[in-house]
């Protein structure tokens, strides 16, 4: 028994003699464009996991600039050097 993935489904959805001529092993005739496609979506991926990093990275020095600013302030109040 074949599994189906959700991929399977969207192709049948949108095109079911698509779906049926993969499934027999006939190959695409826009190969090049399918690889231009995935390619694409790397490099897409890629730069949304780097924003993603520098997100946090921007968070983690914005909490240390406020715990900077606190101690500074605190030092400032109390009179210690």
């Amino acid at each position: 028994m074949k599994t189906i993935r959700a991929s399977e489904i969207s192709s049948y959805l949108y095109c079911k003699r698509a779906w049926w001529y993969r499934r027999e092993g006939y190959e695409s005739d826009n190969e090049a464009e399918l690889a231009g496609g995935q390619a694409l979506h790397t490099v897409h991926s890629r730069k949304v996991l780097a924003s993603g990093f520098q997100r946090l990275l921007a968070i983690i020095f914005f909490l240390a600039s406020i715990v900077a600013l606190t101690a500074y302030l605190t030092n400032l109040l109390l009179g210690t050097p």
